[in-house]
C-alpha cells in the first residue's frame, strides 16, 4: 500500500504540522480508487535535526524529545513515522537524489504534502515543483496556519514557553507544553512536610522560566492526575541542581524510575526563597489551592 508522505522537522507537532497531516489524509482519500480502500499517511522527520548537524552549538532547544515527537505525530494522524538520520552526507545530496531514493524507491510515495516554506536537498535547491516533475505524483503545498494574525511556527512556540506564556504555547500546540523525564530519588524532604513530590529529571530541552506551575501528569498507566510543581533550584534549601518537583493531588503511589509526562498548564508565581520552613509550607498550601482552581477552570 503506497502512502501519502509528508516531510518536515515537526518539532512540537504544532497546529501547522497538524494541518499537513490533515491534508495528507485528505489527499489519501481523494487518491483512493474505491471508497473503502485503506489509506496510509507516513510522516518523514529527521534526527538529529538539520540545524544540529549544520550549525552545531546553535543553542536553540528542541520543543520535544524524539520519542515524544514520534508519539505526537502518530496521535495527530500519521500511520507511520520514518526517522531519517540526518548527516552531512545527506545534506550534500541533490534534491533529485533525495526524491528518487527516499521518497520514490524507499517509501513509494503515492502523493506528497509539504509546507508553504518547504525546501530540501543540497543548498535547499529542491521544492514542491521539483517533486511533481521528478516523481510524477500529486504534490500539495499547505499554506501557513495563522493564529492571532501570525503564522504558527516552532519558533513562536519556543518564544512563548521561554517567556512563560503557557496559554499561547498551548494554543499554538493544541495541547499544553510537556516536560518529560524519569522520576529519580530526591532528598525526600517534601514527604516530611506533607507534600511528597515526584522529582523529574527533565529530558525535554525546552523549559519555561523557573517558578511554580499548575500541572497535569500523565502517569505510566495513562491516568491523568493534577498537581502543582516547582521548576528551578528550590532557593529556600540553598543552591542545587535544577529540577522539576511535582506534587500530585490525592496520589500516594511509587513512581521511582518511571517515565513521567508533565503538562505545564499555568504559571502561578516566580520561584523565591522563604525565611522559614513554616512560611514555605504555608505558601505550598496556597500554591496547591491555586493550582486546583486553575486546573478546574480548564
Amino acid at each position: 500500500m503506497r502512502p501519502v508522505v509528508t516531510i518536515g522537522n515537526f518539532d512540537g507537532v504544532h497546529l501547522g504540522h497538524r494541518a499537513l497531516l490533515a491534508a495528507a489524509r485528505d489527499l489519501g482519500r481523494r487518491l483512493a480508487k474505491t471508497p473503502g480502500e485503506p489509506r496510509r499517511v507516513t510522516a518523514v522527520t529527521f534526527d538529529p535535526t538539520p540545524r544540529d548537524v549544520m550549525q552545531p552549538g546553535h543553542g536553540i532547544p528542541q520543543i520535544q524529545t524524539l520519542a515524544d515527537r514520534v508519539r505526537t505525530l502518530r496521535e495527530a494522524g500519521a500511520d507511520a513515522v520514518v526517522v531519517e538520520p540526518f548527516t552531512r552526507e545527506l545534506a550534500g545530496w541533490s534534491p533529485e537524489r533525495f526524491a528518487d531514493e527516499i521518497l520514490g524507491v524507499r517509501l513509494g510515495a503515492r502523493g506528497i504534502v509539504v509546507g508553504w516554506d518547504f525546501r530540501f536537498g543540497h543548498d535547499r535547491a529542491g521544492d514542491a515543483e521539483l517533486l511533481r516533475h521528478r516523481l510524477g505524483v500529486p504534490v500539495e503545498q499547505v499554506g501557513p496556519v495563522l493564529l492571532d494574525g501570525e503564522p504558527v511556527s516552532s519558533t513562536r512556540v519556543r518564544r512563548a514557553v521561554l517567556a512563560g506564556d503557557l496559554d499561547l504555547a498551548a494554543r499554538l500546540l493544541d495541547r499544553p507544553h510537556e516536560i518529560v523525564g524519569p522520576v529519580v530519588v530526591g532528598d525526600r524532604r517534601g514527604r516530611t512536610i506533607g507534600f511528597p513530590t515526584a522529582n523529574v529529571r527533565p529530558e525535554t530541552a525546552l523549559l519555561p522560566p523557573p517558578g511554580v506551575y499548575a500541572v497535569r501528569a500523565v502517569l505510566p498507566g495513562g491516568e491523568l492526575r493534577g498537581g502543582v510543581a516547582n521548576l528551578g533550584e528550590r532557593p529556600t534549601f540553598g543552591p542545587g541542581r535544577g529540577r522539576l518537583e511535582v506534587h500530585l493531588f490525592d496520589f500516594d503511589g511509587d513512581l521511582y524510575d518511571a517515565p513521567l509526562r508533565v503538562q505545564i498548564v499555568a504559571r502561578l508565581r516566580e520561584e523565591r526563597a522563604f525565611p522559614t520552613l513554616e512560611a514555605l509550607v504555608t505558601q505550598i498550601r496556597a500554591d496547591a489551592d491555586a493550582a486546583r482552581a486553575r486546573l478546574v477552570a480548564r
